[in-house]
């Protein structure tokens, strides 16, 4: 069978009898290749035929991408503001090229754009004299329409090496372009295998480093486009967005992995030698219990959600945190008295935060008491302030310091949040009468605090000393209260109680 893109590249002006014979061997090429292969079919390959078949359907798919780049080029083009009325998009009664595309391709937003975008930086353009205009980045245009590399990987090319343009000569930005052409095709001296899109991007980065080593120039664009958005509330959550400068993202993410890594994490996935090493020095049913203890479900952008919480928790409580209009910056709820004033766990009230349009459960607003105080504010129906009591601590800063020194952590096993970046929880709730004293009080992280109860973690306090119970997902059968002992003295004392007893023995 004849190929397309040699039949369309054939026809010097093609019109409506050229393009309809284009358009039936595309559809008869893919007739064709549906009876060849099914999709079902790649089920009956060998390991070694499988990954044989992956790359060759790869190699077919990157011809089909260059076809549908150069068409999201023309398009593009062809939809120029300049055409007036005349611009294709116009025409056919859409706003836009995308729109166009999108209408015809039934592809989504972002991925038109991008199309549109590569075809028209390596689309072939027209003097003004009608001779041809090569593209700004000759070799990444054929090789994307040869199918020597892919999309992605022109795209990667594309996106490290404009920028230079505004301050380096063109010979040396197309220089470059070959050295990462070859780098991805496997001719290249230096890479003589081929290189995955993800590292091409990374050899651009550093292309354009050197290309612009005045580094502000080429960074203009991503000053400007640094941005963090916070969105309107969606089915509970609130979603965010934005782009973040690369030092900054670097940061968060050492960050992310401090509090992630297995040697630090708050609550930790351990690989099987991460768990012998956590374990050493403990009898193999001890080892088990330890390891049920420390298991979390939670996702790894789950974590990173809660890793984030603590991050604002602890730059509020910073001393150097700026404040509003004289005073800390306060999250402010507000919640019906008889819904805060509910008996414990039957409450269904919720509250309202400033500023936010979901709602948060009652649960959150009691932990919000707990860790930040209260203050009642009484508004009457026709909305006027009627009485504004004093704030409220729950816990004064002398007693969360004992609390911290005592607990030193999160006391939730396996979790390792140091106790300045926890929260204090009442034990017996306030609402129940539960005192605010130390002897009432414990460490919990964000995470822990929250989801205390859905959780199912059981935690009493016994003379002061503070014991934990798992929850039955965890522990089945006969469930036990267990000391919790966190605190390096009281660690130090347990150890040389057990060895007093070993060489009593």
């Amino acid at each position: 069978m004849t190929d397309p893109t040699e039949t369309l590249a054939a026809d010097a002006a093609p019109g409506p009898s050229a393009a309809a014979r284009v358009v039936a061997e595309l559809h008869a090429l893919a007739g064709e290749l549906g009876s060849t292969l099914a999709c079902a079919g790649v089920r009956s390959f060998d390991d070694d035929g499988l990954l044989q078949v992956a790359t060759a359907v790869e190699a077919l798919g990157r011809r089909v991408d260059a076809l549908r780049v150069a068409a999201a080029g023309e398009v593009a083009d062809r939809s120029r503001p300049e055409f007036g009325t005349a611009q294709l998009s116009a025409t056919k009664g859409c706003r836009t090229a995308g729109e166009l595309l999108e209408r015809v391709t039934l592809v989504s937003g972002p991925t038109a754009g991008r199309r549109m975008r590569l075809g028209k930086q390596l689309r072939t353009g027209l003097s003004l004299g009608g001779e041809p205009v090569p593209p700004t980045f000759p070799a990444t245009a054929a090789g994307l329409a040869s199918g020597a590399i892919g999309v992605d990987t022109a795209d990667a090319i594309l996106t490290a090496l404009t920028p230079t343009l505004r301050c380096t000569d063109l010979d040396s930005v197309q220089a470059a372009e070959s050295e990462l052409v070859a780098a991805a095709t496997g001719t290249s001296e230096e890479t003589p295998v081929p290189v995955s899109a993800d590292e091409i991007r990374l050899q651009g980065s550093v292309w354009r480093a050197v290309l612009a080593p005045d580094g502000s120039r080429p960074d203009d664009h991503a000053v400007v486009a640094r941005s963090f958005r916070l969105g309107r509330e969606r089915e509970g959550v609130v979603p965010v967005s934005g782009a973040l400068m690369p030092e900054i993202a670097g940061k968060l993410r050492r960050l992310f992995d401090a509090y992630l890594s297995p040697k630090s994490a708050p609550v930790a996935f351990h690989t099987e030698e991460d768990a012998d090493t956590n374990r050493e020095g403990l009898t193999p049913e001890q080892a088990r219990e330890q390891a049920l203890l420390e298991r979390d479900d939670r996702t790894p952008d789950q974590r990173r959600h809660d890793v984030l919480a603590v991050i604002l928790d602890v730059a509020s409580r910073a001393g150097e945190a700026p404040t509003i209009g004289g005073a800390p910056a306060t999250v402010l709820v507000s919640v019906r008295e008889q819904d805060l004033n509910a008996d414990f766990g039957q409450g269904r009230g919720v509250g309202w935060i400033d500023g936010v349009d979901s709602p948060i459960p009652i649960t959150a607003v009691k932990d919000l008491i707990s860790t930040g105080g209260q203050q009642k504010v009484v508004i009457n129906d026709e909305g006027r302030i009627i009485k504004l009591g004093s704030p409220e601590r729950c816990f004064t800063p002398a007693q969360r310091r004992a609390i911290q020194l005592r607990d030193e952590r999160c006391i939730i096993p396996g979790c390792k949040i140091p106790a300045g970046m926890t929260e204090i929880h009442h034990v017996i709730p306030h609402s129940e009468g539960g005192p605010t004293h130390t002897d009432n009080g414990v460490c919990l992280c964000w995470w822990h605090h929250r989801y205390l109860a859905a959780s199912g973690w059981a935690i009493r306090m016994v003379r002061g000393a503070v014991q934990i119970m798992a929850p039955p997902w965890l522990e089945t059968g006969a469930r036990k209260w267990r000391s919790v002992t966190k605190s390096r003295t009281r660690m130090t004392d347990a150890i040389e109680r057990k060895n007093m007893t070993r060489r009593d023995q």
